[in-house]
Parts: C-alpha cells; structure tokens; sequence
C-alpha cells in the first residue's frame, strides 16, 4: 500500500523515531501501525545488542525527594556521548525513570526497568531509545536513602549527584547545613560517615601498608603496629565524612560543623553517585 507522509507523520509522533526509520517501518509493516512500532523496537534491540559492549561514560544523575524530606532517590542514565547526554529526549527518560523510582522504591535496577511506562517496561523504552539515539544507553546507578531529613545535591555538571540523611533534627532548619555537607562529599568523596562504617578489609589493607610503609622506612618490628594504628587513624580523619576537615572552614571539622547548627545533628547516612 501507498505510505503517505501523513502516515509517516503519525508513528513518529507515536514513537519519537526519524522520519526514514518510521517510512521503513510502515513499508515492512504493509501500513500496519502497530507492526511498524514493533518493527522499530526490533530495531532498537538490534542497536542495543550491538553497543553492547561500549562504554558509557556520559549521561545525567537525577535526583527526587519527599515533601516531607524523609525520603530520596537518584538515578543515573548513562550514554556514550556528551552530545546525548545533553538531549531533550535523553534527559526526559531519565527523568521518567527517576519518578518511576520515586514512586515505586523498586528493590534493584532490574526490578526498575521492569516496571510499566503505559504498554511497555523502562526496560523496553530504554531499548527504544537506543535504536532512535544510535547509543548504548543504561541505568548504571539506582539508589534510595531515608532519615530524618533527606537533602540533595546536583553538581554543575549534572554528572554528579549527592543525597546525604540528617538525624538529630530537632526542628531545625537544616537544608543549608545539608547542602553543605552534601557539597563536602560531592569534593572530598569520603568512603564512610565515620570509621564505624569503613569497611573491615580496607581497615585491614590500610594497617597493611602502614606497616609496609613503617618497616621500609626501617623502623624495628616490635613497634609497626603502634606506627600502623597511627596511621589508620590518620586514614579515617581525612576520609570519613564526620572526621574530615570542613572544606568551607578548616578550623572545624564537619561533626563539629553540624554541631555548631544545631546541637547533636550528625549524619545518618549518604550515598554518591558520579558518571565517569
């Protein structure tokens, strides 16, 4: 049958795909407007299994928080290409999938891309969207955090996000504090709120080479320990969040920092998400 532009016209409003890919589709399809959109979306498949293994170190991090500040989600969309990264479509679906997130606490990235956008999973639109874009597209990082008081932060560059959890609130107002703690991990990249949190193999790995470390400096073996022990203590205060030094103001560190706002706010939790 004849395929009019008309036609043409109509699946790419449905679809979002180019206007040649929708003229191809409806001449495979004989017309048929719902075998032409699964046309397209094996092709989109095809795409997707043929970037399968390219890296994708671009893309966007969103975030989304409760009215009441007790609950956050992000998500981080990655592509191949600043250029993607940056289009309105790409940046839609990431911010479709952070809402689907939001409102469905999904247990794992899988379980998110299972879950219905109308007719189809986020999964299956995923795969749309690489066969319209061209690119490996994927959600790398899923992540929910709660507390007393859940703030975000969203570096410039869109490709680096913070969610930090507030305890010992007290009714104060701690979204300016929250912020600045957030911006503190966004730089300093701590691995653990305090060293109660630091894994026990990496507190084992650094004990390790501040022995090393100790005995190439040729110090006796009876005392490599006591030197290791200095060492990791050096360790945790300059990479956990509560014992490092405030980067806005270095007299204090951030415990003392939170102190200094409200009496007894601290840190529960928090959770960074960079792409790159």
């Amino acid at each position: 049958m004849a395929i009019t532009a008309k036609d043409v016209n109509k699946l790419r409003q449905m679809t979002g795909a180019g206007m040649m890919d929708c003229k191809k589709a409806l001449v495979e399809a004989d017309g048929d407007f719902d075998k032409a959109i699964e046309h397209l979306r094996k092709k989109g498949q095809k795409v997707s299994a043929s970037r399968a293994d390219r890296e994708t170190t671009e893309g966007v991090v969103i975030t989304r928080t409760s009215d009441d500040n007790s609950k956050g989600v992000a998500i981080a969309l990655t592509c191949e290409t600043d250029f993607v990264a940056k289009n309105e479509d790409f940046v839609a679906l990431a911010n479709q999938a952070a809402d689907l997130a939001f409102e469905n606490s999904p247990a794992d990235i899988d379980a998110l891309k299972a879950l219905s956008v109308g007719e189809i999973t986020l999964g299956e639109k995923i795969i749309e969207a690489t066969g319209k874009i061209g690119e490996k597209i994927e959600i790398k990082v899923y992540a929910e955090l709660e507390g007393e008081a859940v703030v975000p932060y969203i570096h410039s560059n869109g490709k680096l996000a913070v969610m930090v959890a507030l305890k010992n609130v007290g009714g104060a107002d701690v979204e300016a504090a929250g912020k600045d703690v957030a911006m503190q991990i966004a730089a300093m990249n701590p691995v653990a709120v305090d060293k109660d949190g630091v894994d026990p193999s990496v507190v084992e790995k650094e004990i390790e080479i501040g022995k090393e470390q100790a005995r190439q400096e040729g110090k006796p073996e009876q005392i490599l320990e006591k030197i290791a022990q200095g060492k990791l203590q050096k360790f945790f205060k300059d990479n956990t969040l509560l014992s490092q030094a405030f980067v806005k103001d270095s007299s204090m560190n951030i415990q003392q920092y939170l102190d200094s706002v409200s009496k007894g706010l601290t840190v529960s939790d928090f959770k960074r998400i960079s792409i790159g």
